[in-house]
């Protein structure tokens, strides 16, 4: 089961100079991501566990359009496998004086990826 999320960073999300979003960010995305994946395979939010590999691989800025990816890669009788990956596919041209300027990447740009497990106890599964 895979799912998509696309949206932009907004000046709230920026946290440091420059105007760059900080890593909490997109693992929040990631978080909001196996959310969604678990109340479309069990009908509940579920709990994430642990985090076993993150991976922060080129600066995302306000203004940037994202796509998050999530898919459920392995289903035990309460946990679930998930891995997630970022990708800018508009970015801010951050320029002084067109400050609205932005263009489409013409290939989506790994922005993070991560993996993780998520737990569904038995007595909150409502489907399958």
């Amino acid at each position: 089961m895979l799912f998509v999320l696309r949206l932009r960073m907004s000046q709230a999300d920026a946290h440091y100079a420059g105007d760059l979003v900080d890593g909490a960010r997109l693992m929040a995305l990631f978080g909001d991501v196996a959310t969604e994946l678990l109340i479309r395979q069990d009908g509940d939010e579920g709990l994430f566990v642990a985090y076993d590999m993150v991976e922060f691989t080129a600066p995302v800025y306000a203004g940037d359009y994202l796509e998050v990816r999530g898919e459920i890669t392995k289903v035990g009788n309460s946990s679930r496998r998930m891995e997630f990956t970022a990708h800018k596919v508009i970015q801010s041209l951050r320029d002084a004086e067109q400050p609205s300027a932005a263009e489409v990447l013409a290939e989506p740009l790994l922005v993070a990826r991560a993996s993780g497990t998520c737990v569904v106890p038995k007595d909150r599964q409502r489907k399958g």
